[in-house]
């Protein structure tokens, strides 16, 4: 009986014509309109019917015959193979099988940028800021000093950046802290992941703060946590409430960004790490500490670290380059005891067995000769002249609408609507005019509506931000 494809598309399809065919072909036996042994036209006859060329016919019959699809016979013709059985699954758009069900433990992916958006989401970087032109240079240039680093490398990152972070760390967080101490890792989130997998066994209790880094909770609940939230007020995390908590479940692990509390960005007071600190050491609590924008203080001298006071060896310090350099670059580190960093380089190394040695050494060098600091000079001054911006901006054109305190650090402010009441649709309307900002929502556990959202400055430059208000304000009643 003449056969011809059911679903050729010729206008509207811009796949070859060849593969077209075949694949068309391939959905008619899927669909049973031809069976095992049926015989399939000439190609001659077959690129009439079609109007295309018989090149495109034969094209399309070589590749079905090299596939097994079907079998060409010698003086006889071709027919669709016999040897494929004679019920076949009716569609390629199968439902999932049941042995790729996805975890109820793993969580959906974050959106990408969208373009022609001003993204004042978080508090993001502003990789223009970054001299491409020097990063090339450098690349180049340990390039042609080393080819071994195109080889594969160590879990534990390049030797060479392994030791100009500890330098790092020593001179400007004042941490005591040895090479074998730190572990280069893909940005901070693969830290906090490794640390997860590391450090929690399925059901144990990792106290976070209620209103944080959802990128976090996500990655210590994939390692089977069970999170419990504790309060945030303006002097950063509530020790009593976690020191309660504890009483009720035995926490193994509480994670927290106590430099510029994220998103709130308030700084965790001085006895309250010191109460932190000793009721860890007391009940051998980890406290896994995540400083993810140490750079950017921009009154006085940033808080060290509780890591630089870690005689009981039980904080663990994540940190980034992210955000002083650009998220794309994937640099970040662990800094724990060699035990645990060679835990951690295992478990690595069946996900990734090892980084960008090439990206690594360059800026092992950018930091062994000063440009690192340089930039984040640069970069720190840009931002404060941007947050003085932005502040300007709320006050001229939603004075009577947001209140907010000026933080002494960060990328971003935490604000607090006056007048509107849905905070999360307000962020949507804003989205609808071409600029994000972050509800409070998306940073709490619970992800309950709020008054609150952050607003980030680091990322626009003047002229943007101006633009970006206007949106905003414009936006906030509908």
């Amino acid at each position: 009986m003449p056969w011809t494809p059911s679903r050729w598309n010729q206008q509207t399809d811009t796949m070859p014509a060849f593969l077209r065919l075949g694949r068309a072909l391939v959905e008619d036996i899927r669909e049973g309109r031809l069976s095992p042994g049926a015989r399939l036209p000439s190609s001659r006859a077959l690129a009439n019917d079609l109007g295309v060329h018989r090149n495109t016919v034969i094209a399309a019959y070589d590749e079905l015959v090299a596939q097994g699809w079907i079998e060409a016979l010698h003086g006889r013709g071709t027919f669709v193979s016999r040897d494929l059985p004679q019920k076949i699954s009716h569609s390629t758009r199968e439902r999932v099988p049941p042995s790729f069900r996805m975890s109820t433990r793993a969580p959906l992916i974050r959106n990408a940028p969208e373009p022609n958006v001003l993204s004042m989401a978080g508090g993001l970087p502003d990789t223009r800021l970054v001299s491409c032109t020097e990063l090339s240079r450098t690349i180049r240039r340990v390039l042609r000093r080393g080819r071994t680093l195109l080889d594969y490398g160590s879990p534990y990152g390049a030797p060479r950046l392994r030791t100009a972070i500890t330098r790092m760390l020593r001179e400007t967080r004042g941490m005591d802290v040895e090479e074998d101490q730190v572990l280069i890792t893909r940005g901070s989130q693969m830290g906090i992941y490794l640390l997860g997998q590391s450090l929690v066994q399925h059901g144990d209790v990792v106290a976070v703060e209620s209103t944080g880094y959802r990128a976090a909770f996500d990655a210590l609940r994939m390692a089977g946590a069970r999170l419990a939230p504790v309060p945030v007020d303006e002097h950063g995390l509530q020790v009593d409430k976690l020191e309660e908590l504890h009483a009720r479940r035995k926490l193994r692990a509480v994670y927290l960004t106590p430099h510029h509390q994220f998103p709130t960005l308030v700084t965790l007071s001085a006895s309250r790490r010191i109460r932190l600190q000793a009721f860890a050491r007391k009940h051998r609590i980890a406290i896994i500490e995540d400083d993810y924008d140490h750079e950017f203080h921009y009154e006085g001298r940033p808080v060290l670290p509780m890591a630089s006071d870690n005689s009981s060896g039980n904080v663990v310090y994540v940190g980034t380059l992210s955000k002083v350099l650009a998220p794309g670059l994937r640099i970040g580190y662990v800094v724990a005891p060699p035990s645990l960093i060679t835990s951690l380089a295992a478990i690595r190394s069946h996900i990734d067995s090892h980084g960008d040695a090439v990206m690594e050494t360059a800026i092992a060098e950018w930091i062994e000769e000063g440009e690192l600091e340089r930039h984040a000079r640069r970069v720190r001054k840009a931002y404060l002249a941007r947050r003085e911006t932005l502040v300007s901006l709320l006050e001229t054109h939603l004075g009577d609408s947001l209140s907010f305190s000026i933080p002494t650090g960060g990328m971003a402010l935490w604000v607090r609507s006056l007048r509107c009441d849905d905070v999360n649709a307000w962020a949507a309307r804003t989205l609808a005019g071409g600029v994000r900002v972050s509800p409070a929502s998306l940073y709490r556990i619970d992800r309950r509506n709020s008054p609150h959202m952050r607003i980030g400055f680091a990322k626009l430059n003047e002229e943007e931000l101006g633009r970006a208000v206007r949106v905003l304000a414009g936006a906030q009643l509908g």
